[in-house]
């Protein structure tokens, strides 16, 4: 495996990938720099959280590359991947809590199966990364006694437990009402800051990428439309760009025939 120290962190490499007969993503290449915010922005169905999940390998992609420290890591061993794997932390959309665990054992779960601490440094780096999340005093409770934002931030304490290099967000603020999803805004800046780690946020909340973001990606369709600095964003002149930032709706097209036949026709 390599360590670079210089360039790009994260460089994505002419990436296709498809579901079947379905294309995903279309020939996606994005560089991210060392200890920046990189938002990938986009509606529903443009690829951002297919590209998330290529770089933690939960998806291959059908040709291309993910470089991760200038590592190969779509076409590299498992065991090597997995020494990679652990300096990322990732916060899924759903926080993806064992329900049947305390939220001290759901965070502590990665320094008990990834190393050979003593269980009171265990315990102690657990409670440190709650606090840090606002969860201190919490480390009893269940997943179903916290609201979706304490879930949320219970999860990112766990992806934070083994004080990963990068840090992954897939829509972050997903169910949260705006208070509680600007609080969420607020924490990742503060470990931005604190840290300098790089931070990955996949979302469709545009107020939360004007926060948070150092750059931002636009999709759309499986492909990039531009990144770039909040304030070059904003000013794209790309009518897709500015349709989603304006919150103006795609037009429509149906083909009467096609959906009639849709209809009409016994399915196979």
């Amino acid at each position: 495996m390599r360590g670079d120290d210089e360039g790009p962190i994260i460089r994505v490499d002419d990436l296709v990938t498809h579901y079947g007969e379905r294309r995903i993503l279309n020939h996606v290449s994005l560089e991210i720099q060392p200890g920046e915010t990189m938002v990938i922005l986009g509606g529903s169905g443009t690829g951002k959280s297919t590209l998330l999940r290529h770089l933690v390998r939960l998806e291959i992609p059908t040709s291309g590359h993910v470089y991760i420290k200038g590592n190969d890591v779509c076409h590299m061993p498992e065991e090597d991947f997995n020494l990679i794997r652990r300096k990322m932390g990732m916060l899924f959309q759903s926080a993806a809590l064992f329900n049947s665990m305390t939220i001290e054992e759901n965070v502590s779960l990665p320094l008990r199966e990834l190393t050979e601490l003593e269980e009171p440094t265990i315990r102690i780096m657990t409670r440190i990364k709650l606090e840090l999340v606002g969860l201190s005093g919490f480390e009893r409770f269940m997943p179903s006694q916290l609201s979706g934002g304490m879930k949320k931030r219970a999860g990112l304490a766990r992806a934070l437990a083994m004080d990963p290099e990068i840090l992954l967000f897939d829509e972050p603020s997903a169910g949260l009402d705006p208070i509680t999803a600007a609080g969420i805004d607020s924490l990742i800046v503060k470990l931005k800051h604190a840290f300098r780690m790089t931070i990955v946020v996949v979302t469709h909340e545009l107020a939360s990428a004007f926060t948070i973001a150092d750059r931002i990606t636009v999709m759309q369709g499986g492909e990039i439309l531009a990144t770039g600095r909040p304030e070059e964003i904003r000013s794209n002149e790309n009518p897709h760009v500015q349709r989603f930032l304006n919150r103006v709706p795609e037009e429509e097209t149906w083909d009467v025939q096609a959906y009639l036949r849709n209809l009409t026709e016994p399915a196979e």
